[in-house]
């Protein structure tokens, strides 16, 4: 049974490294995946995969290998805040794909950029005509971002001349059944307010509420655990 002692506590050490090293990189890694970044995030997940499995390896060259990646990721990416002829190199730059409504070639061939792909991208921005496009601009993470032609874009308030009101972000108070203080402090008000706009509504315990919210107009919304639907709803066939 040593065996599966080491591979816990191997799995366990790895897991907080890997945790820890992409806290220390930052949310780009995660919501604008580059490159670079996805090579950084193969090579830190194979280290942690072999960290596990590796009994005869020695735990510590792997600890010392993620620390050199994860270091290095984060010196690259100090380095192209810093300087735009590195952030060229390592994170490449917007091509535009689509200019007028028009396939620009030479900068598809360039980018090794096929028109499926175009069109996959296109039709999950709910875009079937390349005709409506502006613009359409590559994105370095490979994302793909469109401007529609003035007249096939969405009309707007500010189109129709209509007068709106300031929205805002509606405050979180209530998460999982646990009271948001923070959040109550930043909108001025109290538990017992809280508790009064509960108990209107039925709701005796606040930990039967999974998420509640208050946004600017004062508006408080609240989804309890048991919703007592009257019929479970699905978007799939029943097993």
């Amino acid at each position: 049974m040593d065996w599966l002692f080491e591979v816990v506590y191997r799995g366990v050490g790895a897991f907080v490294a890997v945790v820890f090293i992409t806290r220390l990189i930052g949310k780009t890694q995660m919501g604008m995946l580059t490159v670079t970044d996805f090579v950084n995030g193969i090579v830190i997940g194979s280290l942690a995969a072999a960290m596990v499995v590796d009994l005869r390896g020695n735990i510590w060259y792997y600890i010392v290998g993620l620390a050199i990646f994860g270091g290095l990721t984060i010196f690259m990416e100090w380095l192209t805040m810093k300087n735009r002829a590195v952030r060229k190199l390592l994170e490449d730059v917007p091509t535009i794909v689509i200019f007028n409504g028009k396939i620009l070639e030479d900068n598809m061939r360039k980018n090794r950029y096929h028109v499926d792909d175009l069109m996959m991208q296109l039709r999950a921005k709910n875009v079937f005509d390349i005709h409506d496009v502006e613009f359409a601009v590559a994105e370095p993470n490979g994302e793909l971002s469109v401007l529609l032609k003035s007249q096939k874009r969405p009309v707007t308030c500010e189109d129709l001349q209509v007068p709106t009101q300031y929205e805002g972000m509606s405050h979180t108070i209530v998460s999982d059944g646990e009271i948001l203080d923070r959040h109550l402090d930043d909108v001025g008000l109290s538990r017992a307010w809280l508790f009064s706009e509960l108990a209107k509504r039925g709701i005796k315990d606040v930990k039967q509420v999974m998420y509640a919210s208050l946004d600017t107009q004062g508006n408080l919304y609240v989804d309890v655990r048991e919703d007592n639907l009257p019929k479970k709803t699905g978007i799939g066939e029943e097993p």
